[in-house]
């Protein structure tokens, strides 16, 4: 069977959630699950659950990342260079699994951490049974137009915005 490619895009709430129910679904369908996380640090908690799961390989995460706009050059440089390592490591084990997760992937395009192209080489090249799921807020149009399912969070309401900080449990 045909694998197909997801994009989880917008600025509401569950795109990383939406992820992580396709990826214990294709699990508990017998299916290989490789799941990244860029931009994310090992707090995420997702990750108990998804470790805990046989047929479910994380990549690596730091213990601790900072926002994007937050970072000194040589932390963007150290970013940079994890994003390629994790995207490298996707290319030449992506064959491997019938799943695979780049959860926060378009945050990392859109920050410089990685280049369109490189996704959308990515997505083009992909083995044909694999089902190809990519995460983030902002996904650029050519990832939309390559991807076979593309569904949109909109946000109408978040607590963020009155001044409620992200969650343990719910928003990480």
């Amino acid at each position: 069977m045909a694998g197909l490619i997801h994009v989880y895009c917008g600025d509401g709430k569950g795109k990383t959630t939406a992820a992580v129910g396709l990826a214990v679904r294709a699990c508990g369908a017998g299916k290989k699950v490789l799941f990244v996380q860029f931009l994310k640090s090992d707090a995420s908690c997702e990750r108990r659950v998804l470790e805990q799961l046989e047929g479910v390989e994380l990549a690596a995460c730091p213990s601790h990342i900072k926002f994007t706009f937050r970072m000194n050059e040589q932390e963007k440089q150290d970013c940079r260079q994890r994003c390629a390592a994790l995207l490298q490591f996707v290319q030449n084990e992506i064959a491997s699994f019938g799943c695979v997760v780049l959860d926060e992937i378009f945050p990392a395009v859109s920050a410089g951490m990685l280049g369109q192209q490189e996704v959308l080489q990515l997505m083009a090249n992909k083995p044909h049974d694999v089902e190809l799921v990519l995460t983030g807020r902002s996904a650029f149009p050519a990832a939309i137009e390559a991807a076979d399912y593309v569904t949109e969070m909109k946000k109408i309401r978040h607590p963020y915005d009155y001044g409620v900080p992200a969650r343990k449990g719910v928003e990480f």
